[in-house]
């Protein structure tokens, strides 16, 4: 009885390491501080919440240095069977660094937005729900067990609701919240039914346990586990605008502020793309054969769709400049979904996985320029029509260079030599699983991808009708597009920085 009781008086989870968990961490902390700070600083001051933000998200990203060092685990069981709740892998610290290097360049973004917008955006709310999302989606690539995945992964899109229709008295932006709610919701409640059959089949929640007994679950079970593994692949084919999942998309990033729509974009979609191959790569790897297929057919349709509602965009129409970022994004999502489909095809699963992860992160460099751009065009030019871009060149030429520029890497064309590289990665890891057609489906979307991205370059070098008009660029702005710039330079003269993660592994 005294053995059993010692036996029981054991801890069953390990010390906090502290430093592993520091990154998102430290944005919920400055999250806090910023909501406490808003009831206690006047109006006159509260542009100053915007720069502790962006200071916060500086240095959050700074801490992940000290974890490069290995990987380090937390949160683990103790005893015969090693399973954690969070890992600081390489894969973890790659997407942890893609999400708080996204969030940094959108808050710089939201600091001119906000004062451009007065009063109909309340700063302190703003800048919390912004922290809050980024400490969410940082957590989860880390995630390692399914419940912890899931709260991460609403922490990350409920304040991300609340961003979407933050703008007091605007329809458009509320009714794309609303829209970006119901689909996110359905997602959600999909997915939790999912890992709840998962649960009820392996009896835990640890990826890695889950992995190993889902393979042996007795024959009355096995119906209940194949219904768990599609249901909780579905629930996040929503969150990663897959279509036919992809409804919400153009609405939301019309609806939002510009700079959410850019943090939508890209965090969003490394939210969704890494809680995916957690899934599918670590909990699910025995189960391939159904979701390496699923994916194929998703990334096939999603590509498509989205090139082709990009093609369809009106010049003239209103906010058709980032109606056609928004349908280009879900363009992007299918090229990033080849590689997870590729993985349930062949045995070296991680060197699939990192040309997703390498295709994310140029997708998320030059993307986020491209948002800049527009955020600056839409401070003279509400509308923020595609016909808004002509004679860009002729009244900010470096302006003009730099869009140009990232709209050719997502294109795929020198001198965007990074996108060039990444789609060759993606299109290399379809053939070399055999997915012979799923690599033609990728290339004839490339062509289609080259007419739209190349008309709106050759439409920034063109005459401008009547007088040019000039657009001042705020320091916050100027910074944004000064890194994204920089960074696109530079991967593009070296973009081994990046495809490297395409040729080894990246789970330790």
């Amino acid at each position: 009885m005294s053995a059993l009781a010692q036996s029981l008086a054991q801890p069953v989870v390990q010390s906090v390491d502290w430093l592993a968990i520091a990154p998102p961490t430290l944005t919920a902390v400055v999250a806090l501080a910023v909501l406490v700070a808003d009831l206690f600083v006047p109006d006159a001051r509260k542009a100053a919440l915007g720069w502790v933000s962006v200071a916060g998200l500086a240095a959050s990203a700074l801490l992940l240095l000290p974890l490069l060092d290995g990987d380090r685990s937390t949160f683990c069981l103790t005893g015969a069977t090693h399973a954690c709740s969070y890992t600081a892998d390489r894969f973890t610290l790659v997407i942890q660094f893609l999400v708080l290097g996204g969030a940094l360049l959108a808050a710089l973004l939201s600091v001119t937005a906000l004062k451009d917008a007065g009063r109909r955006v309340p700063e302190g709310e703003f800048w919390f729900l912004l922290l809050s999302s980024a400490a969410g989606a940082a957590l989860l690539p880390a995630s390692r067990d399914l419940a912890t995945l899931i709260v991460a992964l609403e922490v990350a899109s409920l304040p991300a609701f609340a961003l979407v229709g933050i703008r007091h008295g605007d329809r458009r932006s509320s009714e794309a919240a609303l829209k970006f709610f119901l689909s996110s919701v359905t997602a959600t409640a999909v997915s939790l039914m999912g890992i709840s059959f998962v649960y009820a089949s392996t009896g835990t929640l640890y990826l890695t346990q889950v992995a190993d007994r889902i393979q042996h679950v007795d024959g009355q079970l096995h119906t209940l586990a194949q219904t768990g593994v599609v249901l909780t692949l579905v629930g996040f084919a929503f969150k990663t605008a897959a279509v036919p999942f992809h409804f919400w998309v153009p609405d939301t990033y019309v609806g939002a502020p510009l700079p959410i729509a850019a943090y939508l974009s890209v965090v969003g979609k490394a939210v969704g793309f890494s809680g995916l191959i957690l899934v599918t790569v670590v909990a699910f790897p025995s189960y391939a054969d159904v979701w390496g297929p699923a994916l194929a057919v998703l990334a096939a349709l999603t590509m498509t769709v989205g090139n082709v509602a990009a093609l369809r965009q009106q010049a003239t129409r209103a906010y058709s400049a980032v109606r056609l970022l928004a349908w280009s994004s879900v363009g992007q999502a299918g090229y990033l979904l080849v590689p997870i489909a590729a993985a349930g095809y062949t045995k070296d699963a991680q060197k699939a996985i990192g040309s997703t992860v390498a295709y994310a992160l140029m997708y998320a460099a030059v993307n986020l320029g491209a948002f800049a751009v527009a955020a600056l065009v839409g401070r003279t030019k509400s509308l923020n029509r595609i016909t808004d871009y002509r004679g860009l060149y002729a009244s900010n030429p470096l302006t003009a260079l730099l869009l140009a520029f990232f709209l050719l890497c997502l294109a795929g064309l020198p001198p965007g030599i990074i996108g060039l590289f990444a789609k060759v990665t993606v299109f290399s890891a379809a053939v070399d699983a055999g997915l012979g057609w799923l690599a033609v489906v990728m290339a004839v979307n490339v062509v289609i991808a080259l007419f739209y991205y190349l008309q709106w370059t050759a439409l920034l070098f063109r005459a401008p009708e009547g007088e040019p008009g000039r657009h001042h660029v705020p320091a916050p702005l100027t910074a944004a597009l000064a890194l994204t710039g920089v960074l696109g330079v530079v991967l593009s003269g070296a973009p081994q920085l990046v495809l490297r993660f395409a040729a080894t592994g990246l789970f330790g």
